[in-house]
């Protein structure tokens, strides 16, 4: 179930920025994204993993961004989503492009 739900937020995130940044499919892509991570890892451990010390800059622009996509500000919410999103899985980004 995680899994399909990470997948189709995705899919409505990509299609949201498709269509010209339309606010509700990015709303609906970031609400899936972000349930779907719980289903996947647990809230425990994505409540951990968002409010970890070192990772609350990162947290509160993703958050933030997903608050002002909310709120019908879709490019401003999307560019301080991406920030927070770079911000927080900056540790990772060797890892995957190591294992490509």
């Amino acid at each position: 179930i995680g899994v399909g739900l990470v997948g189709f937020g995705l899919f409505f995130l990509l299609f949201g920025v498709l269509l010209y940044f339309d606010s509700v499919l990015l709303a609906f892509g970031n609400l899936l994204f972000l349930s779907g991570l719980v289903f996947i890892i647990g809230f425990r451990r994505t409540f951990t993993f968002f409010f970890e010390r070192p990772k609350l800059k990162g947290t509160s622009f993703f958050f933030g961004g997903v608050i002002v996509v909310l709120m019908r500000w879709p490019i401003l919410g999307m560019l301080l989503e991406a920030y927070g999103f770079i911000t927080l899985f900056r540790g990772f980004f060797p890892v995957a492009f190591g294992f490509l």
